[in-house]
């Protein structure tokens, strides 16, 4: 599956990216992955595989660019709970500069990106993300209601916008929440609020997981988790994107 790097223009400079997609020469869907707060790094290249492998032009921006770019910071091969105070100590002031404005903004620049490229073909695209890249899904999808058909959300705080957000959102909804970040009670409320809102969704726990289980890399990856993210994300998109 080839993999391309990507200098893409945004408002505030250029953003380092790549991209996953099949051979041949065939125009394929677009799908926007978000990565969690650790950023790019091999883990994020092998699900971008695995994903375009089923027929998706993926892109992965660095969403720190303005900072540097990626790895912004060095990462160690497997981030475990004995390293992950520290790495945090580093990414966090990154993720508190990358305000709601900064996120908008990357979000034009990116979907405008996909929507040029040869390799895309017309229509709409998805959006995924994990951890923090969850709710910059939301808020792009949010952003983009014509150009976004699905939102796939995994281990993301993908509420913390309110309810107001979730109006806007008009595409097909996948949330996956970790059972460490959510109760069924606050699962209850979400839900709740996303029916309010008309958005068409399934929003579950997935059992037995903690924060970041879709990550190879680190302590809290749940393989069978992992794979449940698979059999709900594949078909959202084949829904969703079969025109694309």
């Amino acid at each position: 599956m080839p993999i391309k790097t990507l200098h893409i223009p945004t408002a505030d400079g250029e953003a380092d990216a790549f991209a996953a997609f099949p051979d041949g020469g065939e125009r394929r869907p677009g799908v926007l992955m978000y990565a969690d707060g650790f950023g790019i790094r091999p883990v994020l290249r092998e699900m971008a595989r695995e994903l375009a492998g089923h027929g998706y032009y993926v892109l992965v921006p660095n969403l720190f660019y303005r900072h540097g770019p990626a790895p912004v910071i060095e990462l160690p091969e497997h981030i475990g709970e004995e390293v992950r105070p520290a790495v945090f100590a580093q990414l966090m002031p990154l993720i508190e500069a990358h305000t709601a404005e900064r996120v908008l903004s990357d979000a034009d620049a990116y979907l405008s990106f996909l929507a040029t490229q040869p390799e895309v073909g017309a229509g709409p695209v998805a959006v995924a993300g994990y951890c923090i890249g969850g709710l910059l899904a939301m808020r792009t999808a949010a952003a983009h209601p014509g150009q976004v058909a699905a939102l796939a959300a995994f281990h993301g705080p993908v509420g913390v916008d309110g309810p107001e957000l979730f109006s806007k959102v008009t595409a097909q909804v996948h949330l996956g929440h970790a059972e460490g970040d959510m109760t069924p009670e606050s699962l209850g409320e979400l839900n709740q609020a996303l029916d309010a809102a008309g958005v068409g969704y399934t929003s579950e726990i997935y059992p037995g997981t903690v924060h970041g289980f879709t990550m190879s890399d680190t302590d809290a990856f749940n393989p069978a988790a992992l794979q449940r993210h698979w059999d709900r994300l594949l078909p959202l998109l084949d829904r969703t994107l079969a025109n694309s």
